[in-house]
């Protein structure tokens, strides 16, 4: 079997496991190869043949076996900030739970735990915003989306996230 043959091959056995976002180093892990500057060009190789699409720098998903395209960005948002703690919150969140009358279209934002920045990827635009509030004050205002399988902050926790960001506060409906 060719090693382009393997790599669909993983991503489609992934999908099924939940999968469907690798970055390079899981990938090399995957086929059992080391990761190193072959692996790195054998897999700009596939981008180049649209076999892989790369959805942001490092990150990785199979043009035949993508993911849903409905939670695709929130497994991005994950392997983007693993390790730390990442919740859906701000404008995302607010107009998720209706108490925003826009509806935020084309990007996600996240409260972290880890470093501020945006992403842009095919499925929209990834906004993160750090936070130097414990962990032990964040966690009880948090609940978990079985649907998205990611932590979303209660309104009151998005309504002082927007406050302490310093965020337009005149979109709020009350």
């Amino acid at each position: 079997m060719a090693k382009s043959d393997e790599l669909l091959s993983v991503f489609a056995k992934s999908i099924n496991a939940g999968g469907g976002i690798h970055s390079a180093p899981e990938l090399a892990f995957m086929l059992g190869v080391p990761y190193e500057p072959a692996f790195k060009k054998f897999l700009s190789d596939c981008v180049k043949k649209g076999l892989l699409r790369r959805v942001v720098k490092g990150l990785y998903e199979s043009v035949i076996t993508p993911p849903e395209p409905a939670t695709a960005i929130y497994k991005i948002i994950k392997k983007l900030r693993s390790g730390v703690l990442s919740y859906i919150s701000l404008e995302s969140q607010l107009s998720h739970t209706g108490d925003i009358s826009q509806v935020v279209m084309g990007r996600v934002t996240v409260v972290t735990k880890g470093r501020s920045g945006c992403f842009d990827t095919p499925y929209g635009v990834i906004e993160f915003t750090h936070t130097k509030k414990p962990i032990e004050q964040i966690a009880p205002n948090l609940y978990y989306d079985s649907d998205i399988k990611m932590y979303r902050a209660h309104k009151e926790q998005a309504l002082a996230d927007l406050r302490h960001c310093q965020r337009n506060l005149h979109m709020l409906e009350s």
